[in-house]
């Protein structure tokens, strides 16, 4: 099923958001190294695989218009021009071909910015990866699509089984002529008319269902005062929070998926809780090499949460609140570090936090474009968190694109002005890929937190071994 990507469709205030917060040094894209086993394909076979699957995600044809005077947000537009051999790169890795100059690759490509003035996204194919690999490299706007609901560019590329047939897909895609000035004035005016037909619409449903919406506002104002209360204890002043540049370092580690399973298991908590705590434990071992003291130290991550209902899925577009879990690295102790994310993890759970952020972009869905500009860089304040850290659950089978299976998968976050360090974490087919995106200039021991992170799993695992025998 082909997901939305009506001509002229307006972004949605959390889209609309990224666009806002990016700046030359923060860019707002977000992607995935994904390393393939076997000899590469044609640079002509993939493009046409891609041809053959845009109709799945008609977005990828359209680029921003943006109406004058502000007169609204921007919308989705057709692009009459657009070229596919232009979103799709090739390039291969110089010798000797190993994982270092694949990082260095995607820490480059991560660097640049997408063109606004064409559909924004992405992607790259990277030959000559060492023992007969390569690599597609996935760049997708975050206004374009969260990493949560994950349909984008790169999600339909997959195939099931290694000898698939051809995906057939009708494709009667003939793009729309670029509005003018009049036409997105006359949208703008449109919005603002409906605005209060919608608020309107709403008052209504109060009416009809009374009790279930006294119980939903009051709810949302919990979860809006949670924030505020939030708001008032500021992240703490650390190195991640400094000016950055516009230049990346990209970095990974990886792991198994049992190891999680198993700590989760023998020690409680959940797999992302120990995710979390690995995170946590590395950053404490990066803060010491720095020469920076931890006791009483609690750092302040940011961590999405979908809240997109059963009905969107495969809907493009963001439908994300920000939830902000603590980082304990005052902690040595593992096992107690473990225990103290899990058990801050359930409160936020028990919490409204994400309710109050869901309250928020709704309501910041009827402000003007001038109000919600500067909401949308409250979300990223360092004065509320010190880094991004995101986990995205992924399928747990193998998947194939033109006959050649995908072995890994590091996903690429983004970096908000003044924050120097962002981690994504996905699990595919056993396996849990950790994906380091570090600013170039004031994360050059990034490798530190890499290598950090395997150490603390392994600490966990062996406290893990510990309980078993205990028992």
């Amino acid at each position: 099923m082909a997901t939305s990507g009506r001509h002229l469709d307006r972004l949605t205030a959390v889209d609309a958001s990224f666009l806002t917060n990016e700046s030359s040094s923060s860019h707002m894209h977000i992607g995935a190294i994904l390393i393939f086993e076997g000899p590469p394909p044609r640079y002509v076979d993939l493009v046409e695989h891609v041809r053959k699957r845009l109709p799945l995600v008609p977005r990828f044809r359209q680029k921003l218009v943006v109406p004058p005077l502000e007169a609204g947000r921007p919308l989705w537009a057709d692009d009459v021009n657009f070229n596919l051999t232009y979103h799709i790169r090739h390039t291969a890795l110089p010798e000797p071909g190993g994982e270092a100059q694949l990082k260095r690759l995607a820490g480059r490509v991560f660097s640049q910015q997408l063109d606004r003035s064409k559909p924004l996204w992405e992607m790259w194919l990277a030959q000559n990866l060492e023992r007969d690999r390569f690599a597609i490299l996935t760049k997708t706007h975050h206004a374009m699509v969260d990493g949560i609901s994950g349909v984008d560019i790169g999600t339909v590329l997959f195939d099931l089984e290694r000898d698939a047939n051809p995906l057939e897909v009708e494709d009667d895609w003939v793009p729309q002529p670029e509005p003018g000035t009049t036409e997105l004035v006359a949208r703008g005016i449109a919005d603002a008319v409906a605005t209060p037909i919608k608020l309107a619409e709403r008052a209504v449903d109060v009416v009809r269902n009374p009790e279930t919406t006294a119980r939903k506002l009051v709810e949302g104002l919990e979860g809006v005062g949670e924030i505020v209360s939030a708001f008032a204890d500021p992240a703490p002043d650390v190195p991640l929070n400094d000016e950055i540049g516009p230049h990346r370092r990209y970095v990974w580690a990886r792991s198994e998926l049992t190891a999680f399973k198993e700590i989760k298991d023998n020690l409680g908590g959940t797999v992302n809780d120990v995710v979390l705590a690995v995170i946590t434990g590395a950053l404490r071992k990066w803060l010491h090499g720095r020469g920076i003291r931890t006791e009483g130290l609690e750092l302040r991550a940011l961590v999405p949460v979908s809240v997109r209902a059963e009905d969107e899925r495969g809907e493009l577009g963001n439908r994300i609140a920000l939830m902000r879990g603590p980082l304990p690295v005052y902690i040595e102790d593992p096992v107690r570090r473990l225990r103290t994310v899990s058990d801050a993890m359930a409160g936020l759970k028990r919490s409204k936090q994400a309710l109050g952020a869901e309250v928020i972009s709704r309501f910041n869905d009827f402000a003007p474009p001038t109000i919600l500009a500067q909401a949308a860089r409250i979300n990223f304040s360092t004065r509320l968190f010190n880094l991004i850290v995101t986990n995205v659950p992924g399928p747990q089978m193998p998947l194939y694109v033109l006959g050649k299976e995908l072995e890994e998968v590091f996903p690429v976050a983004f970096l908000p002005q003044n924050h120097a360090l962002a981690v994504a974490i996905m699990s595919y087919n056993g396996k849990v890929g950790f994906g380091l995106l570090a600013d170039y200039d004031s994360m050059e021991d990034i490798e530190v937190v890499s290598n950090g992170l395997n150490e603390s799993l392994a600490e966990l695992e062996a406290a893990a071994g510990k309980a078993v025998k205990a028992a």
